[in-house]
């Protein structure tokens, strides 16, 4: 009899890569999470880019203030950022982006009308 086990899919992205992907989740800049830690901007930068590894203390504060499992940081499994918080940030942009793109219209529009009215003016001192 063959038993099938069911393993949790792992991310498969980088200890680096996750760090990233946690922060920008967050919304948090490298300078903030960096200060938040107490290690400089290089540090945190090369624990991003894979050039070095935050020790188990840090990993551990890290976690924490990411709001990820420490688990999830070294290798995609557990309890990884919260999707909702990206499913609001992008509700939020996209209605902002519509906002902006209505305005836009309408100061093209204005600008369009207000040109005209320059041309009809134009026009008539010159008769």
């Amino acid at each position: 009899m063959n038993h099938a086990i069911d393993i949790p899919a792992l991310d498969e992205d980088t200890l680096g890569g996750r760090i990233a992907k946690a922060r920008d989740m967050t919304g948090m800049s490298i300078e903030d999470a960096a200060a938040r830690l107490g290690v400089t901007l290089e540090t945190f930068t090369e624990w991003e880019n894979d050039r070095s590894e935050p020790r188990a203390n840090k990993l551990l504060m890290l976690a924490g203030v990411l709001s990820v499992s420490p688990a999830w940081l070294i290798s995609g499994a557990g309890d990884g950022p919260d999707q909702s918080i990206l499913t609001a940030g992008l509700t939020e942009l996209s209605g902002e982006l519509e906002r902006l793109i209505d305005l836009n219209n309408e100061v093209t529009s204005g600008i369009a009308a207000l040109r005209e009215r320059i041309d009809t003016l134009l026009r008539a001192s010159s008769n």
